[in-house]
């Protein structure tokens, strides 16, 4: 390799490494302390109530896509199972017994351990992204914990941790609620990102067909994520 080559990958590794360290120093925060369990709870319940909750709760079909269609989901509440499609494969997937899944690439049938790992391939794909489209109705969740957080703005803050199930259990976030309790923005301290406090906007609040709100999009930094065709129907 020509030496200035060699001297210009040092600089940009140089330029990348104080960058990243720019990164974690000042935009790295620590998890905000919470206090009043009982208000947050108050909070909470005025949060779901913004958003027709309990419409989102009659709603059986929930649909939409993410990481710019890539993932697709039809959602059957009611039944605990999704059809879906990721990458190269679709499946319908049992969320309460994996083991009745059935996965395909294109009119191929996935059998034995293949079909064993893209199954949970599939779940880990439908936690995450099934979150950013009902993160506020999962609030009361079994192994929540909530807690009120005080901002500097006059935005009202909720903090949740969610202590059990999922991919990543002790996963806590900051929601922020505007004067009507709906949710504007949440920021996050969960493992898989190395950035603690990243902020995530919530946006694009539709009035679905079953009458539930649910967000269209969200923007972290730059970054857009789209959540495609929003779609919740009671059947």
């Amino acid at each position: 390799m020509a030496l200035w080559i060699k001297r210009v990958l040092g600089v940009l590794l140089l330029i990348f490494a104080l960058l990243t360290g720019i990164l974690f120093v000042f935009f790295n925060e620590d998890v905000p302390d919470g206090h009043s369990p009982q208000k947050a709870d108050e909070i909470a319940n005025k949060m779901l109530k913004s958003l027709n909750n309990e419409a989102y709760q009659d709603s059986r079909y929930l649909e939409w896509s993410y990481r710019g269609g890539r993932n697709n989901y039809i959602w059957d509440k009611e039944m605990g199972k999704v059809e879906m499609s990721w990458g190269d494969y679709t499946g319908e997937i049992d969320l309460v017994n994996p083991s009745n899944s059935s996965v395909k690439e294109g009119e191929e049938q996935i059998l034995g351990e293949e079909k064993e790992k893209l199954v949970k391939e599939a779940i880990s794909n439908f936690n995450n992204d099934s979150f950013w489209l009902v993160a506020p109705f999962k609030i009361f969740d079994k192994g929540t914990k909530r807690a009120v957080v005080d901002l500097d703005d006059e935005k009202i803050g909720l903090k949740v941790t969610y202590t059990l199930g999922g991919d990543t259990p002790g996963d806590t976030y900051v929601w922020e609620l505007n004067e009507k309790y709906l949710p504007e923005r949440f920021r996050m301290w969960v493992q898989i990102l190395p950035l603690k406090g990243l902020g995530a906007t919530w946006e694009g609040w539709d009035l679905t067909e079953s009458g539930a709100l649910l967000p269209q999009y969200h923007k972290v930094g730059p970054l857009k994520l789209d959540l495609g065709t929003v779609r919740a129907r009671k059947d």
